[in-house]
């Protein structure tokens, strides 16, 4: 490693030569990133927006791969930063970097085997066609046409990545050509194995010196037997606030009236005749019985679900072993693809029924390790599909065992802290608080760690180049009533108003809700005379290009929009936040973490919703200053946040803007800025 130039040359070089300037946090959080590589401890890291924290874990990242000779995993939650990454951030650093480096550092990036073309399901026919039940007559004939683009696509792409392909399909098209993991029968006894887009990418990531995948491959890695990314020692989890909740998406499972039917359809000819009737009359029953549950968690099974429960077990595992593939025969490759999937169906759909009943053979609730309820979506059109669903209560057990003692990780985000310190999200993720005398606020200090080595971590706070006192204010509307259940009041409305006039518009509105957002952009629209964007109109992506490029123009939506804006300069100086994001009192999960919390001694709506709330309120926070220049006003129309006792440990979270309560003063500054007069 010695031969190398160390991290904060690798850096500077990087820098100059992408026409970027020296940052003290950019510095700060490399140099901590190469010390915690080279001495296998943990590290997160708080990185604000305009820190360059891409770089900065990047550069020694690269630097490790190329000197040790493996593979480093880089983990994010969205779409749209594995796109940065690997389309503008990887290919400009890598060039870079050559010449220091003694070879151009290479990389890719690995997604779940969902996301690539299954030239056996396009080309074998494994899969049956669109059960005409299923979909109406419109929805068939677009997916028709979707699959005969998807065959035709199948001849010319190099990749075979849904993220390719221009224009994009709906996930019902997608899914009738590929397969997911637990649905392939492997490379060796597929047909199209020397071909498969999936094997290829793992081939391609295997000789990488950077992987770039998302959280959920993570956790598949984690939870499968089998090595899904390559043999890596260090993983940099970017996005890292949203780890638990993708970790929790991927390990929740549901059973349906339809993914039974899908089992029933796939298993087809496959089973006896006694044992289909027998699964399509426990799945009649399974139906009706679902059409009659109530609605939220189950604390015990209703009246008759246990035996039917049963039932569906027993019978999904006489169609598992009637499916069960017999081995490799020549010429039998289409039978064989259509044999693994349809017993990957039934035995996924059997484990999940297994892992419910499991659950309420445990009679101490506060002992259950999952939690279950019934849940209801409205479908286009007007149906209602309900599902039974099973999730973790907690994913720290995982995360601990399977990321953080094989490997060193370095988790990093603009939001990380809560009420000042990483220890509430340290313990989501199953490290143990930075003291031994402090657990993360409102849970108590459970002895997880007794008897084992504790990991060794460390948070660090590098900051922001923002000057964010002299650059923005955090207005909380004291004088508004708390909001209610009903969408915005005349009071609420009558504020925003003032607010988005005194701005000229360049307003993102973010609120609790969608519709909330509607009625707060239907009443605004009779009032002011600037245009009035509403998450749903349009794309999001097109709705924030709009806005991005008409100053006077104002965006209102909900969640995807806390965290998915980034939109530089003028034509953003106002952002408008309805209400504290605390989470929906009705959510069964995040209602059982709180109530687990409060059995053990803890405070569960400080460490559940209230660091929900904060993460968010964060998130939203962060959507105003995006680059150097950047000025405006944070304005939350909840008054809960200067007068309630949690009020102070959200603020903590927020960047230290200047803050005031008063109207006046922050309708002033807003007209200042509109004008382009000075603050006094």
């Amino acid at each position: 490693m010695s031969d190398l130039p160390d991290v904060p040359a690798l850096l500077a070089a990087a820098v100059s030569a992408l026409g970027g300037s020296r940052r003290q946090g950019q510095v700060e959080m490399a140099t901590a990133v190469a010390e915690a590589i080279d001495e296998d401890h943990h590290l997160a890291v708080q990185a604000g927006t305009g820190t360059g924290k891409s770089l900065a874990y990047l550069v020694p990242a690269i630097r490790h791969a190329v000197a040790a000779r493996e593979t480093v995993v880089v983990s994010t939650a969205t779409i749209a930063l594995q796109r940065q990454l690997t389309e503008r951030d990887l290919p400009r650093l890598a060039a870079a970097l050559t010449e220091p480096l003694g070879r151009e550092p290479d990389f890719a990036i690995l997604k779940g085997r969902a996301n690539y073309l299954c030239l056996s399901k396009i080309h074998a026919g494994a899969a049956p066609e669109p059960d005409a039940e299923l979909f109406d007559a419109f929805d068939l004939s677009r997916m028709g046409r979707d699959i005969t683009r998807l065959r035709e696509w199948a001849s010319q792409t190099e990749t075979g990545d849904r993220d390719d392909l221009s224009p994009g399909v709906d996930n019902r098209s997608w899914r009738q050509v590929s397969v997911s993991s637990r649905e392939c029968v492997g490379a060796a006894a597929c047909e199209f194995g020397e071909d498969c887009f999936a094997e290829a990418a793992r081939r391609r990531a295997a000789q990488s010196d950077v992987v770039v995948t998302n959280h959920a491959m993570l956790a598949i890695d984690a939870m499968s037997p089998a090595n899904i990314l390559p043999e890596h020692r260090v993983v940099v989890i970017d996005e890292a606030h949203e780890l638990v909740d993708r970790i929790t998406g991927v390990s929740t499972e549901e059973i349906s009236a339809a993914g039974l039917t899908q089992v029933s359809r796939r298993a087809g000819k496959l089973i006896s005749t006694q044992t289909a009737e027998s699964l399509a009359g426990v799945s009649a029953q399974w139906e009706e019985l679902l059409d009659q549950a109530r609605l939220g968690e189950w604390i015990r099974l209703p009246a008759g679900s246990a035996e039917l429960l049963a039932g569906l077990r027993d019978r999904l595992w006489e169609a598992r072993t009637e499916i069960a593939p017999t081995g490799k025969k020549p010429g039998d490759a289409d039978a064989a693809a259509a044999r693994q999937m349809a017993f990957s169906a039934a035995e996924n759909l059997h484990d999940t029924v297994v892992r419910v009943l499991s659950v309420f053979a445990e009679p101490e609730v506060t002992k259950r390790r999952d939690v279950v309820w019934v849940a209801e979506e409205r479908l286009r059109g007007g149906n209602v599909r309900r599902t039974l669903n099973i999730a973790p209560l907690s994913v720290s057990g995982l995360l601990r065992t399977s990321l953080f003692t094989d490997s060193t990780v370095i988790l990093t985000s603009a939001t990380l802290t809560i009420g000042g310190s990483f220890n509430a999200l340290a313990r989501a993720w199953g490290l143990p608080p930075e003291s031994a005398d402090t657990g993360a606020v409102g849970s108590p200090v459970v002895a997880e760690y007794a008897g084992a080595e504790k990991p060794s971590w460390r948070g660090l706070d590098v900051g922001s180049p923002f000057d964010y006192p002299r650059s923005a204010i955090l207005y909380v509307a004291k004088a508004l009533p708390p909001p209610g259940r009903d969408g915005p009041t005349e009071a609420s409305l009558d504020e925003m108003a003032d607010l988005i006039n005194a701005a000229g518009g360049r307003t993102l509105g973010l609120f609790s809700s969608m519709r909330a957002a509607t009625a707060a952009a239907e009443a605004l629209r009779e009032r002011l005379g600037v245009p009035i964007l509403c998450q749903g109109e349009d794309t999001t992506s097109a709705l924030i290009e709009t806005f991005a490029a008409d100053e006077p123009t104002c965006l209102f939506g909900t969640l995807s929009l806390w965290q998915g804006v980034d939109v530089p300069g003028p034509a953003l100086r106002l952002v408008l936040i309805d209400r504290i994001p605390f989470p929906r009192p009705d959510d069964p999960l995040l209602a059982a973490r709180q109530r687990e919390i409060d059995a053990h001694g803890g405070n569960g709506f400080l460490a559940v919703s209230a660091n929900h709330a904060a993460l968010l309120l964060a998130q939203g926070a962060g959507r105003l200053l995006r680059a150097d220049g950047d000025r405006g006003v944070v304005a939350v129309l909840d008054s809960r946040l200067a007068t309630a006792r949690y009020g102070n440990y959200l603020v903590a979270g927020l960047p230290p803007f200047w803050r005031t309560t008063d109207p006046a003063a922050v309708r002033a500054a807003l007209r200042r800025l509109t004008t382009g007069v000075p603050a006094s």
